[in-house]
């Protein structure tokens, strides 16, 4: 569909502000049946007006343009920019980097952390032709769309759902920074300190199951996630 060697990059300020997520009325007494032809052709105009929204929302479809990983954000603002400046707002409606918010627990602290889902790529919703590709695709930072070929594959609905389903749930997903045989330190409750083998790990329930050296002997000990650290 689109070749990149047709096109070079532009130079674009790299760097721009980010952008945050914010008559007098006639005595005469009107005639009815121009009154009903008035009202039948704004009637027509309306639906008129409708379809071709609802066409052009149609033509809408989200698109992931990879990128430098690392420079997500930087890209995104460009890209925003390019759409201000070259008026591409009628074709180009919204560009995303999907990130989730993660509980880190380092050095028996717990933070939250934003982390990004796809390093590396970020999301475009357009509407698809050769001067919005252009727009995107010489945004400097930009490596590509991906797609088969040169033809940019734009997301299924449902894939769409579920990436910003993850971007918007309400609980903070925890960072696991372990894995079945190592050894961990409990960090919180009545074996605060021991040392243990992780044993298995329950995504579902963030729980994990320690063994623990007591009394001489190994005893499983279930935890949740945010009870212990990488020892």
């Amino acid at each position: 569909m689109f070749d990149d060697d047709e096109y070079n990059n532009e130079d674009v300020d790299f760097d721009p502000e980010p952008v945050y997520l914010d008559d007098d009325e006639s005595e005469e007494e009107p005639d009815q049946d121009d009154d009903n032809l008035g009202a039948l052709n704004t009637l027509f105009d309306e639906d008129s007006d409708t379809d071709q929204a609802e066409e052009a929302h149609d033509e809408r479809k989200w698109y992931v343009v990879h990128c430098y990983s690392g420079q997500e954000n930087k890209v995104r603002h460009a890209i925003e920019q390019r759409i201000e400046t070259m008026g591409m707002q009628d074709k180009i409606f919204d560009v995303v980097v999907p990130t989730e918010e993660e509980i880190e627990v380092r050095e028996g602290k717990r933070r939250t952390i934003e982390r990004r889902v796809f390093p590396g790529y970020i999301l475009v919703q357009m509407i698809m032709d050769e001067d919005s590709w252009y727009v995107v695709r010489n945004t400097p930072g930009v490596t590509g769309f991906v797609g088969m070929g040169n033809e940019p594959t734009p997301l299924r609905p449902e894939e769409v759902s579920q990436i910003m389903r993850r971007m918007e749930a309400e609980a903070p997903k925890i960072k696991v920074t372990f894995r079945p045989g190592q050894k961990v330190r409990i960090i919180d409750g009545p074996f605060n300190e021991f040392i243990g083998t992780v044993g298995d790990i329950d995504m579902e329930k963030a729980k994990v199951r320690v063994l623990v050296s007591f009394f001489g002997r190994e005893t499983p000990v279930e935890l949740d996630f945010l009870q212990v650290e990488k020892a």
